[in-house]
């Protein structure tokens, strides 16, 4: 395993390529969803989403850990694979609760480069990780809430947004 500046950049690099994959996640099932509720969803966190992959970039180039081609092969590996696995997820259902895996781990590991970032003395990643969690904590919330009601209405056999869908105050099925 690397070390020092070696190992910053391949963690860079990693996140940057997960990152993508996100993104491109984001902006697909922007297009594919069925439900309008999704569509917005993705919509309403594309930019926030681009801006930390902007963000992540040019902390990347910044230390000069471009990925190189393996990297970037790996990347489109990671793309394709995302690819492959949406194409088995015929449900919006499926396809957000992907998203939310993704978008879970990439919150931990901007969580990670916060805190490294302020123990390190290193303001730039230290910001770049509180503004990824952050926005990363709002999705997460949102899409859950998302992916309950689509569970209830998938249980109920009703159509999406329907009057029945709806849950008690409790987060319990009414």
């Amino acid at each position: 395993m690397d070390n020092g500046l070696d190992f910053l950049k391949s963690q860079i690099n990693n996140s940057v390529m997960q990152h993508k994959t996100f993104l491109e996640g984001l902006q697909d099932h922007e297009q594919q969803a069925e439900d309008s509720r999704f569509r917005d969803l993705c919509s309403r966190h594309i930019p926030r989403v681009r801006e930390h992959q902007r963000m992540l970039e040019d902390y990347q180039q910044a230390l000069g850990a471009e990925a190189g081609e393996g990297k970037k092969f790996l990347g489109a590996m990671l793309g394709k694979a995302r690819d492959l696995a949406d194409a088995t997820r015929e449900s919006d259902f499926l396809r957000l609760v992907g998203d939310i895996v993704m978008s879970r781990q990439a919150e931990d590991t901007f969580k990670t480069f916060r805190d490294a970032g302020r123990t390190l003395n290193n303001a730039q990643l230290a910001s770049i990780g509180e503004s990824g969690e952050r926005q990363h904590d709002e999705y997460n919330r949102e899409a859950n809430r998302l992916v309950q009601q689509m569970f209830v209405e998938h249980v109920r056999g009703v159509e999406p947004g329907s009057s029945q869908d709806t849950l008690s105050a409790g987060g319990t099925p009414a």
